[in-house]
């Protein structure tokens, strides 16, 4: 078989079509735009601070579009991160553009209260997880009480209070 696979050129992509043809997956390589500019950047504070105010319009057209629920706030996240990945890893050469972009991308990576929330119910999964390993154990492996806070992770109390119902 085959197959016809468009390929995508992020340079040829403006910011305005990345959000308005949805294409926010995109948005971690636009710094690829750039590239080429680097050493100019990296050399006149004037063009810094514009290349700077484009990350901090992406940034607000993120949280625009996380508000207005298009969006969710791990998608939002994800991208910011995988941004700043690939600026940290593009500007290596050049201090100033990874000052100025990676700085702006690092510092939208704020602890959110939906992170936190997703984080304790993770937690709380892995816990549930622990408590359901050592029943099966003592229940199904006839494991000691010790064997099974072992083998499970949780501490003896805990066993000792399942193994009684």
């Amino acid at each position: 078989m085959e197959y016809d696979v468009p390929v995508m050129k992020v340079h040829r992509y403006t910011l305005e079509d990345l959000f308005s043809k949805r294409l926010l997956m995109l948005l971690p390589f636009y710094i690829f735009s750039y590239e080429k500019d680097f050493p100019e950047y990296n050399n006149s504070k004037q063009k810094l601070e514009s290349l700077v105010a484009e990350y901090q319009e992406i940034l607000a057209r993120l949280e625009a579009l996380e508000q207005q629920g298009a969006i969710g706030a791990f998608d939002k996240r994800t991208i910011i991160e995988l941004s700043r990945d690939v600026i940290r890893e593009l500007t290596k050469k050049y201090e100033n553009v990874q000052k100025g972009v990676g700085e702006i991308m690092s510092g939208a990576l704020i602890e959110t209260e939906a992170r936190a929330i997703l984080n304790i119910g993770k937690q709380e999964g892995r816990k549930e997880n622990q408590r359901e390993t050592a029943l099966r154990m003592l229940e199904t492996a006839k494991l000691t009480i010790e064997e099974a806070a072992q083998y499970s992770g949780l501490d003896l109390a805990q066993v000792e209070r399942l193994s009684r119902g």
